[in-house]
């Protein structure tokens, strides 16, 4: 595990239930793309309905209705419109459909000579530049970078499966050995003879305190924090840890990890800010580049304050990628660390929180408390 590897970005994306029309108004004035496939509108004076994301001329409220699937907007008699085209949205995988087709183009290649990206765009039916934004906009790297994180996550799986290195290597689409041991901390976060022996000599101390806001875990490896949970029952952070650390060797260590605690609780308690590179928190923990950039711009947010996912993707320079913030924010692990309880949704809402809603808005009350002082 180290700062800046690439992981695979998830394409599966679980859909919330259907917003409320205030919410869907500000998500249609916005043209939040993190909406797509929440909801769809309709325009009555036009006769069509769209995605939230639509670049078309923003309709009047009055005339405006709001839609939970593409059928039911064609059942109330409108038809889809041909600009966003929002039939193509697969709300099941959180994709468009062209670029859900091109994930799939792109893995039934040839591991060693995948497909071009001009060949795969050309199969979805669009130029290779309008594919590579909507991968950007849509899954937060670019089709380059998505490939390079897919042959790492088939080289990890064959490892997972009990393959030797060398036919993991090569089956992965490697072209030599050395290109994976030159950035094996990249890939596995160690070596690949020690990732196929299912983590042995990866080594995971961890330790858990009472806070104010229920139980806190802290782990590390010698190089830095690789989680914080919060929780209410050790047992079950202890689990929630090990399913995300499947390869590591996991051992409790109440003694060592003092100085880390501490840290974390400094800043669980407003006494430091938050910081990505802040010595008595360094992390050791997996990222895309996007993902970094998120968690960046998350330890910017004042406390107290939030920012929407929107807002978020806008001061990251990527102002469609509202979608892949969100994503962002669920994939961290260190909690507080990087401080992903300031993020909401687009109407200001507590949307969803690994740790829990209520823990999240309690963490923003004392902040707002302690501001105010």
């Amino acid at each position: 595990m180290t700062q800046h590897a690439l992981s695979f970005p998830a394409v599966a994306l679980a859909t919330s239930l259907f917003p409320d029309p205030e919410t869907c108004w500000h998500a249609v004035q916005r043209r939040d793309r993190g909406y797509n496939g929440r909801f769809w509108f309709s325009v009555r004076t036009t006769g069509v309905y769209c995605l939230p994301s639509c670049a078309a001329r923003p309709p009047l409220r009055r005339n405006v209705d709001f839609h939970a699937s593409p059928e039911a907007a064609e059942a109330a008699g409108f038809r889809a419109c041909k600009r966003c085209k929002p039939r193509d949205w697969q709300a099941g995988v959180g994709l468009s459909r062209p670029v859900a087709r091109a994930c799939a183009l792109f893995d039934a290649g040839d591991a060693d000579a995948p497909p071009s990206l001009t060949e795969v765009a050309r199969k979805v039916g669009l130029s290779s530049g309008a594919l590579g934004k909507r991968f950007l906009a849509e899954l937060g790297v670019a089709p380059r970078d998505w490939l390079v994180a897919r042959k790492r996550e088939r080289f990890r799986s064959a490892l997972r499966g009990g393959a030797s290195v060398a036919d993991a290597i090569y089956g992965a689409g490697y072209g030599s050995p050395s290109r994976v041991y030159e950035n094996s901390d990249k890939a596995l976060g160690m070596t690949p003879a020690t990732y196929a022996k299912g983590g042995a000599g990866a080594h995971i101390d961890y330790t858990t305190v009472d806070s104010d806001y229920g139980r806190v875990l802290v782990a590390a490896t010698e190089k830095g924090i690789a989680a914080v949970f919060l929780g209410d029952d050790d047992r079950a952070l202890e689990k929630d840890l090990k399913r995300d650390f499947p390869a590591a060797e996991i051992q409790r260590n109440d003694d060592v990890l003092g100085p880390r605690v501490r840290g974390v609780l400094s800043r669980l308690y407003g006494r430091k800010p938050s910081a990505l590179d802040a010595p008595d928190v360094p992390l050791d923990i997996l990222g895309t580049a996007f993902q970094w950039k998120v968690w960046k711009a998350l330890t910017e947010i004042p406390a107290g304050e939030t920012r929407t996912y929107g807002e978020i993707a806008r001061r990251i320079g990527e102002p469609k990628s509202a979608r892949a913030v969100g994503r962002a924010c669920a994939t961290n692990q260190a909690a507080v660390v990087i401080p992903c309880h300031r993020a909401v949704g687009s109407s200001g809402a507590l949307t969803g929180y690994r740790w829990g809603v209520a823990r999240k808005e309690r963490l923003l009350a004392e902040e707002r408390r302690r501001s105010s002082r």
